[in-house]
């Protein structure tokens, strides 16, 4: 039963880091969690994408000396090496088809509003709600749907199209979101118009 409407002139989906790095065996932060709803984050998308909706997809991309002068946070210390620049790790998975009217949003770190140009487009478009689905749950699309709600956006998190790499992390990204700043549904619960 359809629980949430969407009026596909103010709504986007946003895609979040749906990689070959992290959703492909190959990738060198591959999550089996991430490849497991890749359908569902494929689904949605055509979903929105037929219905007129905006999809944004963020993209994590690693310059290779990104961190060579870090005092405190080294995320390839504590990721290991990762999406670098140039690399076919940062490539989007197949299957999410990237439309004209769909906007690409390169990020270099776990919130894709940081120092990118996100908001700016949002707003240009007259976006007020955003669905989340993508991966990595507690961590990239947690800080991206956080960053939105202190925005004053709406943050809409899909449970059935969100991985992790443990389920613990995703049960507890999806609570945590939802207690704070969000609201979290199923695919079958949104419908857009």
């Amino acid at each position: 039963m359809v629980e949430y409407s969407f009026d596909t002139d103010t709504t986007a989906v946003v895609v979040v880091d749906m990689q070959v790095g992290f959703c492909d065996p190959s990738g060198n932060m591959y999550a089996p969690g991430s490849e497991a709803v890749a359908d569902d984050v494929r689904n949605l998308v055509t979903d929105a994408q037929t219905a007129g909706a905006h999809v944004v997809y963020t993209r994590d991309v690693h310059p290779p000396d990104q961190f060579d002068d870090a005092h405190y946070y080294d995320e390839f210390e504590r990721w290991g090496e990762h999406v670098r620049e140039s690399d076919p790790e940062t490539e989007l998975i197949d299957g999410l088809e990237v439309r004209s009217r769909d906007h690409v949003v390169v990020k270099h770190t776990y919130d894709a509003f940081h120092n990118t140009e996100l908001d700016g487009w949002l707003r240009a478009h007259g976006i007020d709600d955003l669905i989340f689905c993508g991966t990595l749950a507690n961590v990239c699309v947690l800080h991206t749907a956080g960053s939105a709600g202190l925005r004053d956006y709406r943050p809409v998190l899909i449970e059935d199209a969100i991985g992790a790499i443990e389920s613990d992390h995703r049960e507890y990204a999806l609570e945590h979101s939802e207690w704070l700043f969000g609201e979290v549904c199923s695919r079958a619960d949104i419908d857009f118009v």
